[in-house]
């Protein structure tokens, strides 16, 4: 299937992102420089470098070799899985750790489910990139500490100290509460557990997407608003009138990809609707036609142009156009695209994409271009995926 955008996308890949990435590798120290500044543009070359940030940076080379075939991306992605094996992972306790100092040594020892799935994610796409058996290794290394040590018999849990002993939920808690349990590391996990099934079609990590699929369905999703709530407590009562509207443009078409990947048609029949219904809900309610607000709090829309939430929204209507045949999804996908351009990409020479922008399309804030929430991970994925679907 051809969309009009392919071209402009696939250009933008391998001319803005790719290229601006390869240029914060750290040949000194491994990994890659975990800060860049959006006013100058300047790279701290001694900022904490997230691990989050690594895996992700992992996933987007592995993917984009995959995709292109390039040497060299194949070589950027080598040089970031050594960094991962060799500073990030804990050799004694398990699991990743959460951000190191610029020269590998450990910042911050939290153990967070969100960020070990991310690395079991970046670890498959990987493995299928290199072949390298011993990232996959690693990939169920990391699995069977989430499913033995990260979750309850009810499903995910959040934070945990270097040994494994809870912790509060700081990272992923915001909006004035702290949440047992969070709609968005029960996401990443089934997104990572989709790749490693993917690649290599576990029957155990099969039925772990099973169980999550029941999750979304029965604990997640609100039948009646056609959102997913955010914030729970252990028995998965919400603490927060929250719609995030690129958590379900984004989960709209991550569950859609893992019924294609388990391809089990009894979750097609279960899940489908609800992919279907949480598109319809963000184009009814916060698309504008152009872009999508951040999210809705009590009632109030913070009408901010997150980065991400564009990207996912790009892939989401796409998803949703492929899914149901109605134009006004691609139409909606094309204009995102078409915002994308000309609002949230960063058109000096060395910037790559904005943050945030308010509705007008201004940037507003001072957040950096480079940190370690801000990565190739949700823009080049986008590219990646409108690629791929028109092949």
């Amino acid at each position: 299937m051809n969309f009009k955008y392919v071209s402009d996308v696939k250009k933008h890949l391998t001319e803005k992102i790719i290229p601006f990435w390869e240029n914060l590798r750290d040949d000194e120290f491994g990994g890659y420089f975990g800060f860049m500044d959006k006013e100058t543009l300047t790279v701290d070359k001694k900022a904490v470098k997230g691990c989050i940030l690594h895996s992700r940076i992992l996933w987007f080379f592995s993917n984009a070799y995959t995709l292109l075939k390039d040497k060299t991306l194949l070589d950027n992605a080598d040089h970031t899985y050594e960094f991962i094996k060799d500073k990030c992972l804990d050799p004694e306790n398990g699991g990743i750790f959460w951000a190191l100092t610029y020269d590998g040594r450990v910042e911050e020892d939290l153990k967070h489910t969100y960020n070990q799935a991310f690395c079991i994610y970046a670890l498959s796409s990987y493995y299928e990139a290199s072949g390298k058996k011993e990232a996959l290794d690693k990939a169920y290394e990391l699995f069977k500490l989430i499913e033995t040590v990260c979750r309850d018999k009810d499903g995910y849990l959040e934070a945990f100290t270097r040994d494994f002993k809870p912790a509060d939920n700081e990272k992923l808690s915001e909006n004035g509460v702290m949440a047992e349990r969070t709609m968005n590391t029960l996401l990443h996990v089934f997104e990572a557990y989709t790749e490693l099934y993917r690649v290599d079609k576990n029957p155990e990590v099969g039925d772990k997407l099973r169980e999550i699929f029941d999750i979304f369905k029965e604990k997640m999703y609100n039948p009646v608003l056609h959102r997913q709530e955010v914030f729970f407590d252990m028995d998965y009562n919400t603490l927060i009138d929250l719609h995030s509207y690129g958590h379900d443009i984004e989960t709209s078409w991550l569950l859609d990809r893992g019924l294609k990947v388990l391809n089990d048609p009894s979750y097609e029949e279960k899940i489908a609707p609800i992919v279907v219904k949480l598109a319809e809900k963000i184009y009814e309610t916060a698309f504008d036609g152009r872009s999508i607000a951040n999210e809705c709090e009590r009632g109030k829309v913070d009408e901010t142009r997150i980065w991400w939430v564009q990207a996912e929204a790009v892939l989401g209507f796409l998803n949703a156009y492929e899914r149901t045949g109605d134009e006004k999804f691609l139409k909606a996908s094309e204009s995102e695209w078409k915002y994308i351009e000309e609002y949230i990409v960063d058109k000096r020479p060395g910037g790559e994409w904005f943050a945030d922008v308010d509705k007008s399309g201004n940037p507003t804030s001072d957040h950096p271009i480079v940190e370690p929430w801000k990565c190739p991970y949700h823009n080049g994925r986008m590219c990646f995926e409108i690629i791929r679907r028109a092949q």
